[in-house]
């Protein structure tokens, strides 16, 4: 029997690099690979549909499903996770130095959905008491004009969310100081140049999310793995293939940050970090799967349809293929 043939995109994450390099293979699969960044990859993911197994963002992914219109099928396979905490950054200059302070400001983000806007929202909410609401909320491109969402909103009409112009760009505003603070996934290219009176909000952000982990035990999602619809209804094995190839090249590239004859990756206490990481968070610091994760997927399922990036409340069994929600025992 011949292998499926698939097209492939993520990033080149650390844990997907033995599937880049064939070290790990998908079973029954020949694979092309395309590691493009995450902006690329779900551009040609969502609007163009050119791969047949895509990394995608978690947070349009939800609203796509909570309207029966997402082009690929859930893979929990997190591929990419990050406290958010480090993605606020205001300006120095308006008397903003606790969250509070962000009500009534104008804060500017790429996309209201994006998912590290939604974290860093249901973060504000939940922990320092700042509504959606609260903030006067400007989108837009951060380092180009003409970003686009990728889904429709479900907002009230009275929302305060307003686009910037055409032709500006939110690193522009917020150096300019026509906005008080940006949330955004990328650092903007003035931050600490001595110049531009910008600062996150949180500088010591490692302390305050590890932190906040201890707490919440939420590890936030960024992205996931997806099938694009056509495939997974010809083909509903490879969702399995896919998830336990995926798992394995993690296992593999855990497993290297601990390695002490010489060192794998480029950084000098690369040994103790994984160890603070694993002491911290458990044994697997960057778990897979649908029960490892419950604590972080319902939030998040909260914060997406309360904000009104969702139009209604979705399950978790809704994101996932049904092959992939409980694996087998041994």
């Amino acid at each position: 029997m011949s292998k499926l043939k698939i097209n492939v995109s993520t990033w080149d994450y650390d844990r997907v690099r033995p599937i880049m390099d064939g070290r790990v293979p998908i079973e029954g699969c020949e694979v092309n690979y395309f590691p493009l960044s995450p902006e690329e990859c779900f551009h040609r993911a969502y609007f163009n549909r050119e791969f047949e197994v895509s990394e995608i963002g978690f947070s349009p992914y939800i609203n796509a499903v909570s309207r029966g219109t997402a082009p690929y099928v859930g893979v929990p396979v997190f591929l990419s996770r990050m406290f958010r905490h480090s993605a606020i950054y205001i300006r120095s200059d308006r008397g903003i130095n606790t969250p509070a302070d962000l009500k009534g400001k104008k804060v500017g983000v790429p996309e209201f959905q994006m998912t590290a806007v939604l974290w860093a929202r249901g973060m504000l909410q939940d922990d320092h008491g700042v509504s959606p609401t609260d903030i006067l909320w400007r989108q837009g491109g951060q380092e180009q004009p003409g970003r686009k969402d990728k889904y429709p909103l479900n907002l009230p009409r009275d929302f305060p969310l307003e686009p910037i112009g055409p032709n500006e760009t939110l690193n522009q505003l917020l150096a300019e100081g026509k906005l008080d603070a940006v949330i955004s996934a990328r650092t903007p290219v003035f931050y600490r140049d001595g110049k531009t009176p910008v600062k996150r909000m949180f500088e010591d952000f490692e302390t305050v999310e590890k932190d906040y982990f201890r707490r919440t035990g939420i590890f936030p999602i960024m992205h996931a793995l997806g099938i694009r619809n056509d495939i997974h209804e010809k083909h509903p094995w490879l969702a399995a293939s896919l998830y336990k190839a995926y798992n394995e090249a993690k296992r593999i590239s855990q497993a290297e940050f601990f390695h002490t004859a010489a060192l794998k990756i480029g950084l000098p206490w690369v040994v103790s970090a994984a160890q603070e990481a694993r002491a911290l968070i458990g044994d697997d610091f960057w778990p897979y799967g649908v029960e490892a994760n419950r604590k972080t997927l319902e939030p998040m399922l909260r914060y997406a349809h309360e904000h009104g990036t969702s139009l209604r409340k979705v399950e978790i069994a809704e994101l996932f293929a049904h092959t992939t929600l409980e694996q087998p025992k041994t």
